[in-house]
């Protein structure tokens, strides 16, 4: 028989492949499909249509609806940059803690997912279990979607999914969602003396940037809703994380790009507030072309992320709340899976080991008790079905 591998053991292999989002990670998910058939569990695959990448997602148990999915991301953020005291691809136990990139977003809960898989294979259910494991989830959640939906053919469709982000194993029923745009202002060069007659894309980038200042001292002047006073901070938020533009002091800027993102409360229009971003450009647009009419304004969406929302009766929150014994409620403001899982049908809820201030950190970490706590509550789940 083949060994069945620990938790630990698993997570320092997926750890050991360095599938930061612009590489492939078709090595590790190679070998994740190989470890799951030595057991008898067949495993498939959705491949990225234009890159070396793809998503696994397997079924055990009773041929039938109703499965719990639990889903995973298997790519992480870069570590180029940061001043790692160990190697960032290698687990390292030290201090009552394993570091290492993904140990906490999220290959830790990743490996323990796998080991219930074969666990639950060896045991035998009677309620089907399955894994969903993505792609360039921290790029924008780009990679889910189509797994999804290349899930539904293949696999009777599951009912409740726990996404194991990092929550400390808290069950968070609520996340903001987020969009985001590329915006490339191409304008018209002039020496700065004779400024009328040019269009200085720098200049019109930052009537963008006014209008999202004036924009969130509106949100932020408004009475929060009740769900949106649950989060921190209680509103839709709109940002530019970056600006370049420009050759010379003395010349009318001919670029400038920029990336503008919403973080948007669940249960508002998150359409309607892409809508009012858009017309707002369009309206900068038509100001630059009544000057100069080869100018304009370029929008490349680069993420759309729905929210979670609370659920009425949500039977992933039941579940977990019964095996955590966790009552309290749990929103976050940054953006997950689950969304788009509860956007498909699916009863969501998002909980995981470790804790997220860890995640993207250098000697990002994962504490021993954390991991320890997500094995158990994964062993309480296989005893549940």
């Amino acid at each position: 028989m083949p060994k069945r591998l620990s938790p630990l053991e698993l997570m320092t292999k997926l750890i050991s492949f360095p599938t930061v989002s612009r590489d492939t990670n078709l090595p590790l998910i190679d070998w994740v499909e190989d470890y799951l058939n030595s057991h008898g569990i067949t495993a498939h695959r959705y491949y990225h249509p234009d890159q070396p990448k793809a998503a696994l997602f397997a079924h055990v148990g009773p041929w039938e609806e109703g499965a719990v999915v639990l889903s995973g991301h298997t790519d992480v953020v870069p570590v180029d940059g940061q001043p790692w005291d160990t190697d960032p691809f290698t687990v390292v136990e030290k201090d009552g803690r394993y570091y290492g990139r993904g140990t906490c977003d999220m290959k830790g809960f990743d490996a323990i997912a796998i080991w219930a898989m074969v666990e639950a294979q060896a045991r035998g259910l009677k309620r089907p279990l399955q894994l969903a494991l993505s792609f360039d989830e921290e790029i924008g959640c780009t990679g889910a979607p189509p797994m999804i939906e290349a899930m539904q053919p293949v696999l009777p469709k599951g009912s409740a999914v726990i996404v194991g982000e990092p929550s400390m194993m808290k069950a968070v029923t609520g996340h903001k969602g987020g969009q985001g745009y590329s915006v490339h202002v191409r304008g018209f060069e002039v020496h700065s003396s004779l400024l009328p007659s040019g269009v200085s894309a720098i200049l019109e980038a930052g009537r963008i940037l006014e209008w999202v200042n004036a924009t969130n001292a509106e949100i932020q002047t408004a009475e929060p809703t009740p769900v949106a006073a649950m989060f921190v901070p209680p509103f839709t938020t709109l940002h530019v994380g970056n600006i370049q533009g420009g050759t010379a002091r003395n010349i009318t800027a001919k670029d400038c790009r920029l990336d503008f993102e919403t973080r948007v409360v669940p249960g508002e229009d998150s359409e309607a507030w892409k809508q009012r971003f858009v017309d707002h450009v369009r309206e900068v647009e038509a100001r630059m072309q009544s000057v100069r009419p080869e100018t304009g304004i370029d929008l490349e969406p680069l993420f759309d992320v729905p929210g979670l929302r609370p659920e009425e009766d949500g039977e992933a929150e039941a579940m977990v709340r019964a095996i955590t014994g966790d009552n309290a409620a749990h929103v976050v403001s940054y953006g997950t899976e689950a969304g788009q899982f509860q956007d498909a049908g699916y009863s969501a809820v998002v909980c995981g080991p470790g804790d997220i201030e860890q995640a993207h950190q250098p000697n990002e970490f994962i504490e021993i008790a954390q991991f320890n706590a997500g094995v158990d509550f994964m062993g309480r789940l296989l005893s549940r079905l």
